[in-house]
């Protein structure tokens, strides 16, 4: 009885592992992703698993806002940030896996009307967008925090169109729930990114901001130290090859590794 009882103890630790690793690999990989991501980044999930990849579990929002959140401990195996800031924010905190991180995609600022808007093309001065506004708002990402206001107001600034835009701004916790104002007709025109106004058929572009007015458009990926998900890093390799590449592109990002 000694024997088998030693022999079953064993085969426990034997297996023990082997389980362990089987239960793993059954994780899915919770992806924290800038909310402009979510049309390309669903696509890129469902490519992935469609190839046999494993499950992708997707919590979009603000970027500055998520990196907070790892920070704070929230269980993310994969970073995707719209700006640096907000991934050198979640570097600082000591959540971002050395080595991983990596410029992956780049984007346009663009202003958006309504699509009934009898706006077709916006000349950015201040005349014209004080007339465009008129009493409505003109809808972005808060200035100070969410990236998509970080760029708006560096472009708005250089442009020397502040001063008229800032009292007149509807400003949201991302750049999704700006454009949602815009097309759902409650801001008379939003600040968003060229590939978020491409995602939604209720809204057309009526003028794009020069690069070189703002900062640019800069999506970094990282992994996180807390991940011990190897199809993180799968995903991750996915999202960088070929086929990745081709679904970014589809839906207007600019491809920059």
């Amino acid at each position: 009885m000694r024997q088998l009882f030693r022999l079953a103890s064993i085969v426990f630790c034997l297996a023990a592992p082997f389980a362990a690793e089987l239960a793993h690999a059954d994780e899915p990989v919770v992806v924290f992703a800038a909310a402009s991501l979510k049309t390309a980044l669903d696509a890129a999930a469902a490519g992935f698993q469609a190839d046999g990849g494993a499950q992708i579990k997707i919590s979009y929002g603000g970027s500055l806002a998520l990196a907070r959140q790892i920070v704070a401990g929230g269980p993310a195996d994969l970073f995707a940030s719209a700006d640096e800031e907000s991934m050198n924010e979640a570097e600082k905190g000591a959540v971002i896996k050395a080595g991983s991180r990596f410029d992956l995609l780049g984007n346009q600022l663009v202003v958006v009307a309504p699509k009934p808007s009898s706006i077709e093309t916006l000349a950015l001065t201040a005349e014209a967008l004080s007339q465009a506004i008129g009493s409505s708002r003109l809808a972005t990402g808060e200035v100070n925090s969410v990236p998509v206001g970080k760029y708006a107001k560096a472009a708005l600034q250089n442009l020397g169109l502040w001063s008229v835009v800032e009292p007149r701004l509807a400003m949201t916790d991302n750049v999704r729930a700006a454009l949602a104002f815009v097309a759902r007709g409650e801001a008379a025109l939003g600040i968003v990114y060229a590939t978020d106004a491409a995602a939604e058929v209720n809204v057309k572009v009526v003028a794009t901001f020069p690069e070189s007015s703002h900062p640019p458009i800069l999506y970094p990926f990282a992994l996180t130290v807390s991940s011990h998900n190897d199809a993180a890093g799968k995903f991750l390799a996915y999202l960088k090859s070929a086929a990745g590449k081709a679904l970014f592109e589809r839906r207007g990002f600019r491809v920059l590794n």
